[in-house]
C-alpha cells in the first residue's frame, strides 16, 4: 500500500492524492431487503430541522433534491410542502418502499434508483438540496467531489441542508487513519470545527446547530448525535 498522505481531505485536489478506494462498509440493499432492523429513520417522519427551515422560510416551493433518501419521508414532506422533488438512492429496496409511503400519502416524487456519482444531478436546477444523513457515510476521498456536485446542481440563490453524524454518534476517526486501517466505518462521526473547514471550500454556513430531540408522538424526526446545517453556495 502507498504512504498515506498524512492531512485532511478538504478538496478535490486533495482527494486525487489518493488512488484507492475501501471497501464498502454498509450494504444497502441488503440493509433494507432485510427489514429486521427498525430504526427511528425508518419512520416516515421528516427531520424537524428540515421542517423548522422550511417554517422558517428559509427556503421557499421549487426544484428539490434529496440525497440518499431511503424510504423516501423527507421527499415525501418536501412535495407535501409545494416542492417539485428528485429523490435519490442507492437501494431499488428502499426506492420501492418510498413510492408506496408517496402513493399513499397523495404526492408525486421523482424516486431515482443510483449513486449521485453516476449523473442523475443535473447542474444548476435545484433551489433546495437535503442529506438526511449521507455525507458520514462517504468515503473520504469522495466527500470532496459530492459537495462540489452538490454546489453545481444548485442554483446560485439555492440553499442546501444537511444532517451529519457527530463524534457521539459516528466514528471520530482522521481521513488518513481510515485508510491506514483499511477500513470503513460504519459513520465518521465529524466534530464541529472539523465539519466546518470540510464545508468551507464549498458553502457558506447559515446555521449549525444539533439536532433537536424529538418524542415519539411529535410527527418529527429529531435524535442525539447529530448535526443541523444549512448553507449556501460558494463559488470562486
Amino acid at each position: 500500500m502507498p504512504a498515506i498522505p498524512r492531512k485532511p481531505i478538504h478538496t478535490v485536489g486533495d482527494a486525487e492524492l489518493l488512488n484507492m478506494s475501501l471497501p464498502h462498509k454498509i450494504d444497502w440493499e441488503s440493509f433494507y431487503a432485510r427489514g429486521k432492523r427498525t430504526p427511528p429513520f425508518l419512520r416516515n417522519i421528516p427531520d424537524e430541522n428540515l421542517v423548522e427551515w422550511f417554517e422558517q422560510g428559509r427556503f421557499k416551493p421549487g426544484n428539490a433534491v434529496d440525497l440518499g433518501c431511503g424510504i423516501g419521508r423527507n421527499a415525501i414532506y418536501l412535495a407535501k410542502a409545494g416542492c417539485r422533488v428528485d429523490a435519490i438512492d442507492l437501494s431499488e429496496t428502499a426506492i420501492e418502499k418510498a413510492r408506496s409511503l408517496a402513493n399513499e400519502a397523495g404526492v408525486s416524487v421523482n424516486f431515482i434508483v443510483g449513486s449521485i456519482f453516476d449523473g442523475p444531478l443535473t447542474e444548476n436546477r435545484y433551489d433546495f438540496a437535503y442529506d438526511g444523513g449521507l455525507l458520514h457515510h462517504l468515503q473520504p476521498h469522495r466527500r470532496p467531489y459530492y459537495l462540489d456536485l452538490v454546489r453545481g446542481a444548485l442554483k446560485p440563490d439555492g440553499v442546501f441542508g444537511m444532517t451529519c453524524f457527530d463524534t457521539s454518534a459516528g466514528v471520530p476517526k482522521e481521513d488518513w487513519e481510515i485508510y491506514e486501517e483499511g477500513s470503513m466505518p460504519s459513520g465518521i462521526g465529524y466534530s464541529e470545527a472539523r465539519l466546518r473547514r470540510i464545508l468551507q471550500h464549498f458553502f457558506e454556513i447559515i446555521e449549525f446547530r444539533s439536532m433537536k430531540v424529538q418524542s415519539e408522538d411529535s410527527g418529527l424526526f429529531g435524535m442525539e448525535g447529530l448535526w443541523a446545517i444549512l448553507m449556501s453556495p460558494l463559488y470562486s
